[in-house]
């Protein structure tokens, strides 16, 4: 059985997360101690809201730096991809962990498509990597977001959106999904589980 530590620091989506993992036949654990943080085998840094508050929820617990300093699997997943970043835009500018160059802006799909991008959109793939092996080409993520990840060599997939959603990325061991492998039926449970079968 794979074990699987997720990051319960309030920013939502935490149970949605765990039930997933379990249903995929993992040993999930719920902490937010730096030491559990620093131990675990594999790490899922999930989020829900404004990245300010989650950048200073993770000072408050004193997370950064064992996140930063993390060599194991690392998924940071909506808002927790957003995260991996060196800066946001939102809140009129927020530090974010820097694990992936690049700046996160206001999404700007144009007049005809709404802001939050919420809802279902399919996934173009850009490169082959361990996280996607097996998801076809062209398979539906379901996304509720507002900002929008720089598009550059850390992606893996892309959707569209009025423009390209990097919906998948990845540098090193720190991998992020801007959609929610939670709530993307068979494609997103086929994610989380090549996420568990990454080498520790």
């Amino acid at each position: 059985m794979s074990e699987v530590t997720v990051l319960a620091y309030g920013a939502g989506n935490v149970a949605s997360v765990q039930f997933a993992l379990e249903r995929l036949g993992a040993f999930v654990r719920l902490t937010a101690d730096p030491g559990e943080v620093a131990q675990a085998e594999r790490l899922i840094l999930p989020g829900v809201g404004a990245a300010a508050w989650a950048m200073a929820r993770l000072r408050d617990l004193q997370l950064i730096e064992p996140i930063r300093a993390f060599r194991r699997p690392l998924l940071g997943v909506c808002l927790g991809q957003q995260l991996l970043f060196e800066t946001s835009d939102e809140g009129g500018g927020t530090e974010m962990l820097g694990l992936i160059p690049g700046r996160v802006r206001a999404l700007s799909p144009g007049r005809a498509l709404p802001v939050p991008h919420m809802g279902w959109s399919r996934l173009s793939q850009v490169r082959a990597d361990p996280l996607l092996k097996g998801v076809p080409d062209g398979a539906w993520a379901y996304f509720v977001h507002g900002f929008v990840c720089p598009d550059g060599p850390a992606t893996l997939a892309r959707a569209d959106y009025g423009g390209p959603v990097p919906a998948v990325v990845r540098a090193g061991n720190r991998w992020g999904c801007q959609f929610h492998p939670e709530r993307s039926a068979a494609a997103g449970a086929h994610i989380l589980k090549n996420f568990l079968e990454l080498p520790a």
